[in-house]
């Protein structure tokens, strides 16, 4: 730890006023020992592991951390802000500022050593000691754990022998938490009467800091609250799985995590809280009290074997929208690959077999080993089969992002029935949130114990189906059906200024977040149309895949065409960007609008809107949700459709240099002149081309 910091890294008098220019300050320290090789790249790295949750912490403390391919080795800087940084910390803003720079390749001691440090800023004397110091010495000695951080009314009189052990004292008691067992009369108590049990995991996305703050905080608050709290750290130094009687013998769990808790099955009958870690971190009280009052009830979980690919581990105050396009988001990320499978080989089938091939008979009573068109039928049969399972996956899956598990069967039976009643995507959208709610109404109801082991499995399954079922083939269904039919009829009518108009809409949309919510629904939109394929909706695919290529390939153009508005890591990233544009990987342009999003985001809308109006306008049609540039012999009216992505490109690019050519140049253009080597001043100069990009998707 002493290699981490010197004092050279420590800043007592720190002055800045935001938590950019704090971090800026201490990284600057970091360059001048030689442990970040680029600043600004640093920098952008730190502010995209800062905008994916806010380090600050209760008790005045930051900690802005993250891995990057600029840090040659770990390493700590600490500042002592004379007026607080706003961190977002609920309490308010931080005097302790620590930043963290993890290698990408960072080995396990060394990240087990940060782990150290994040479960020592959980100890108010080891921060009572660090405000007090008087000397950068003397702080990093103290952080690396050369010097025991003593409270000034622990010391011990100059006379006490050395031997003498320390003499009972308030404060001596204060320093060692003693488990305070619960009260008898208390309900929540473990079995046997033993104290109550829980196991917790907690997960952060970099692993670093916040994972074992939260496993501090959770075992310090379950110690002053007579609990047994065990937590198993799923970090970056990877994680020691929980001992299976611990497990067994627990009474209940607490996952704190932002990251997908591994074999999470493991936990699976019992009370479970599931929140962020940053709760785990800041009221840990409150879910060891909202788990014991879980337990009370009966109320247990039948977990998933696998995270469910949108985590719904969040605050409690979370908003319903929040909730709701989440789980949505969950049904079309399963629903995708058949779109993928299905829509690929329907495509091949068409061009192999030509436009008739729809009319071929079946393979089973038909098939020439020989003939192209035998194999072009095989193709686009085997296509439609995968396009039939679109529904019942979206609305299963919907009802999973729900309820986990149980919500499975509920949700497949009713997207089942909404292609039974011709109800189509949108029908399954109503089935999945419909059998979803039905599993949380059902698992809301106080069962008694020797029930619980056949609910999940037989109980919830067919009263949910039974619920579901009559309110599809009942109540919902044909009404769905009549709204779906009339948005069928919409997309195959769009022709003229109706179809560019759309076109203009969805191009905005998809490039307006680069990969977030607003993106989403526009690609949402374009693959449930693939269900029930017609012109129309063929076309509103091709034209969002294409305006979704067009932000990174307009970075990437850009940083070819005038480098010297951007820095060295941008005009990296540009390079990757062209692979990720052509593959219609919009979120190649995230490093670009997170470092200018004033600049860079308009620009992308406007190159968006052009491509998608022209796609629109050409009537290029695309049966494939994904692949970009790679599926262009699958696309109707390839030449035209690489002239709306390439006009977008262009209208984009020259957007982004003649906003940015209106400003100072960046940093580093005063630099051009100097020969490129000369800035290459070690062997950590030069980043993977997508560093910062996976840096910012993290």
């Amino acid at each position: 730890m002493s290699r981490m910091i010197t004092a050279d890294l420590v800043d007592l008098d720190l002055s800045a006023d935001t938590k950019e220019a704090a971090a800026r300050s201490l990284a600057e320290r970091m360059v001048a020992l030689g442990r970040v090789t680029d600043l600004d790249g640093f920098l952008a790295d730190v502010a995209a592991r800062e905008a994916q949750m806010p380090t600050g912490l209760d008790g005045g403390i930051g900690i802005p951390h993250c891995r990057s391919a600029r840090v040659t080795e770990p390493t700590l800087a600490f500042g002592r802000a004379t007026e607080g940084v706003d961190f977002g910390a609920p309490d308010g803003p931080a005097d302790l500022i620590f930043l963290i720079a993890a290698p990408a390749g960072a080995d396990d001691a060394h990240l087990t050593i940060l782990s150290s440090l994040a479960r020592h800023l959980m100890d108010e004397e080891f921060t009572r000691a660090l405000r007090a110091v008087a000397s950068p010495a003397e702080a990093a000695a103290l952080i690396a754990g050369e010097e025991a951080p003593a409270a000034p009314e622990a010391a011990e009189p100059e006379s006490a022998p050395e031997s003498a052990p320390a003499p009972a004292s308030e404060s001596a008691s204060e320093s060692v938490p003693v488990p305070v067992p619960a009260p008898e009369s208390e309900p929540e108590g473990g079995r046997g009467g033993a104290p109550f049990r829980i196991v917790a995991v907690t997960s952060c996305p970099t692993g670093i800091a916040h994972t074992y703050m939260a496993a501090e905080s959770l075992e310090n608050a379950g110690r002053a609250a007579g609990v047994d709290v065990v937590v198993e750290t799923q970090g970056s130094a990877g994680f020691t799985r929980l001992d299976p009687a611990v497990v067994a013998a627990a009474d209940g769990v607490i996952f704190a995590h932002d990251v997908p808790v591994r074999e999470k099955e493991r936990f699976a009958g019992k009370a479970t809280v599931d929140v962020g870690v940053k709760a785990g971190i800041n009221r840990p009280a409150e879910l060891i009290a909202e788990v014991r009052e879980k337990a009370a009830r009966g109320e247990v979980s039948a977990l998933a074997t696998a995270a469910t690919p949108v985590d719904k581990a969040g605050e409690p105050g979370e908003g319903y929208g929040t909730k709701l396009r989440k789980w949505l988001m969950s049904g079309v990320s399963y629903m995708v690959p058949f779109v993928a499978a299905g829509g690929l080989l329907i495509a091949l089938g068409f061009a192999i077999g030509g436009w008739d091939i729809d009319k071929a008979p079946s393979v089973t009573e038909h098939f020439a080993w020989g003939q192209a068109d035998s194999w072009a039928a095989l193709m686009f049969q085997i296509g439609g089969l995968a396009f039939s399972f679109l529904v019942p996956v979206l609305a299963g899956y919907i009802s999973y992002g729900m309820a986990d598990r149980p919500g499975l069967v509920p949700g497949f039976v009713g997207g089942a029935i909404a292609l039974t009643v011709n109800a189509g995507f949108l029908g399954g959208l109503v089935a999945g949130l419909l059998a979803g709610g039905t599993v949380l109404a059902i698992q809301r109801v106080r069962i008694p114990a020797v029930l619980r082991g056949i609910m999940p499995v037989v109980v919830i399954p067919l009263v949910s189906s039974i619920v579901v079922g009559f309110l599809m083939f009942l109540v919902v269904g044909k009404p769905i059906a009549s709204l779906q039919k009339a948005l069928t009829d919409w997309l195959s009518g769009l022709s003229g200024a109706n179809a560019v108009i759309l076109g203009v809409i969805l191009g905005l949309m998809m490039c307006f977040d680069l990969g977030g919510p607003v993106n989403k629904v526009a690609y949402a939109f374009a693959v449930g149309g693939l269900a029930n394929p017609n012109e129309g909706s063929l076309k509103v695919m091709a034209a969002v895949m294409a305006a979704g290529m067009v932000p990174p390939l307009a970075m990437a153009l850009a940083t070819t065409v005038r480098g010297r508005l951007f820095t060295r890591t941008e005009r990296e990233n540009g390079k990757a960007a062209w692979v990720l544009g052509a593959s219609f990987i919009s979120e190649g342009a995230i490093p670009f609008a997170a470092a200018d999003p004033l600049r860079v985001i308009p620009a992308t809308m406007a190159g968006g809107a052009v491509t998608g109006a022209l796609s629109m306008a050409f009537g290029c049609t695309l049966r494939a949700p994904h692949g970009g540039l790679f599926v262009l012999p699958l696309i109707g009216n390839p030449l035209l459709y690489l002239f709306a992505i390439v006009a977008g490109t262009v209208v984009s690019a020259g957007l982004v240099i003649l906003l940015k050519g209106m400003r100072k140049p960046a940093p580093e253009a005063a630099r051009e002149a100097v020969p490129e080597a000369a800035h290459e001043s070690g062997p950590g100069g030069e980043q993977a081309p997508s560093g910062t990009g996976v840096a910012v998707a993290a």
